[in-house]
């Protein structure tokens, strides 16, 4: 029979601590408390099972969120006390010496030929123990990608280097030093899960020790620890989609996590993050050219080359009396997206010069006196 267990109690931390500080605190009591550093003590590898059992729910923030509104429905449903004589659903009797022997356990909820929601639950701790030694799908592995601005705009290719679990290429993945044996894990008898609860709750769990095999190695691997899986650097080319703006994400089908028990590989998910440009800004589909003109541009009309993000050159005409900020628009010549495509739009900008020479500074007040100014 599980026995009742506050992970947080377990953990030594309060129900508010954040995720780091969960991690914090998990290292240091796994480290404490390692059976192979404990090895007189024969309470150590339980503790480690507990710690290992409350860290797999705590640190992560999903199940940790589910956990909170599962602790909050033992105690509200009267669930929590194993020896209150909770209703089983149905309306038996549930007392301490019941079917239940005082604990519910999901695998045992039955809503009216709804099934058992035994999966459903323990699939939010990561899967029951019917599952533990099928081959399991890697995880997925997301990362930020900071691309070009003219990349994003006509498409390419960036490398990104990745760190993902591999299989250790020592022992492929049993866990074993070369030559080594296997053997029944004295945790979980060879079943590769154990149970726990919380509340009156049960929970099976894929043994920390054996890692859901069942078996152990009577002597681990020395590259990997008896993980069965290394870290390892990997470098892929992405293909950036045109059109590509920030926020953009793609999913790349098996360049994830290892899989375990030759189970398929994660996927890859790329956020993209779109560098900014010196010249170009993005209004949507539209590019967006700031042009510097003069004074004289301004005011008498001129013509200016812009070259556009595909290298084209098109020459604007600006016409007499242009003010700062006006803004042209070259139809065509924006970003592309599927069978869309926006515009090039320049926008001209009066620059007025730091300095004038005497010649200069001459004809600016005759030009400023014949429009009847004051300065």
């Amino acid at each position: 029979m599980a026995q009742s267990k506050d992970f947080y109690a377990v953990l030594g931390v309060s129900a508010s601590a954040t995720q780091d500080e969960i991690k914090k605190q998990y290292r240091k009591l796994a480290a404490k408390h390692h059976p192979d550093k404990n090895q007189s003590d024969p309470k150590a590898a339980e503790r480690f099972k507990e710690i290992s059992e409350a860290y797999n729910v705590l640190g992560d923030a999903e199940k940790r969120k589910q956990y909170d509104e599962m602790r909050h429905m033992a105690a509200f449903s009267g669930f929590g006390n194993a020896r209150g004589g909770a209703a089983r659903p149905g309306g038996a009797g549930g007392g301490a010496g019941g079917a239940y022997g005082g604990t519910f356990r999901f695998e045992d909820l039955d809503l009216g030929g709804l099934g058992g929601l035994g999966d459903i639950f323990g699939s939010m701790f990561g899967g029951g123990g019917r599952r533990s030694r099928e081959p399991e799908r890697g995880q997925d592995v997301e990362v930020t990608l900071e691309v070009p601005f003219r990349t994003a705009v006509l498409g390419g290719k960036v490398n990104v280097e990745l760190e993902v679990n591999e299989e250790c290429p020592v022992c492929h993945g049993t866990g074993g030093a070369p030559g080594s044996k296997m053997q029944i894990c004295p945790e979980c008898g060879g079943r590769g899960t154990v149970s726990f609860g919380q509340g009156g709750f049960a929970v099976q769990r894929p043994c920390p020790r054996c890692l859901g095999r069942g078996q152990i190695p009577t002597e681990p691997c020395p590259n990997c620890g008896g993980s069965g899986e290394v870290r390892a650097k990997r470098k892929i080319a992405v293909t950036v989609p045109e059109g590509t703006d920030t926020g953009t994400k793609i999913r790349l089908r098996g360049q994830g996590g290892h899989g375990s028990r030759s189970g398929p590989p994660g996927d890859l998910l790329i956020n993209f993050v779109v560098q900014p440009d010196r010249f170009y800004g993005r209004e949507g589909l539209d590019l967006v050219a700031r042009v510097p003109i003069n004074i004289a541009q301004a005011t008498l009309g001129s013509k200016v080359n812009v070259r556009t993000v595909d290298g084209k050159k098109v020459s604007i005409r600006i016409p007499p009396g242009t003010p700062s900020g006006k803004r042209f628009r070259v139809r065509g010549q924006g970003v592309k997206k599927g069978e869309l495509r926006g515009d090039l739009i320049v926008e001209v900008e009066i620059v007025v010069p730091e300095k004038l020479t005497e010649e200069q500074e001459r004809m600016m007040r005759e030009f400023a006196a014949a429009g009847g100014l004051k300065y």
